[in-house]
């Protein structure tokens, strides 16, 4: 079990970028096909042009309401971090004051 722990050394917050990052490429990669078979007017009927165009409107609709929530998922990760550093702080502080000791050695 400690193995597993001492391995890993990521956290939180590269795992939410790896995440965030993920999905970013998924979006484009999903609009660029779409796009591309609209252009190249590979689907002939009218029901499945129409379908085609919805969707790239939906994907257009959810990249919107999730640029509109990007600000509050980094400030969110950025309190998250500046919570971690300060227990971080305090923990090792309290490391470093447990073993000072009392001993007024000479220089």
């Amino acid at each position: 079990m400690r193995d597993i722990k001492a391995k890993k050394k990521g956290g939180v917050i590269t795992e939410l970028i790896g995440g965030v990052g993920g999905l970013v490429i998924l979006v484009v990669i999903t609009l660029v096909i779409i796009s591309t078979i609209l252009g190249a007017n590979l689907l002939t009927g009218g029901s499945y042009n129409d379908t085609a165009q919805g969707m790239a409107a939906n994907f257009t609709i959810g990249i919107n309401n999730i640029s509109s929530k990007i600000p509050t998922i980094l400030l969110i990760a950025a309190v998250v971090l500046l919570l971690s550093v300060l227990a971080f702080l305090v923990i090792k502080a309290r490391q470093m004051s447990a073993g000072a000791g009392g001993g007024g050695g000479t220089l």
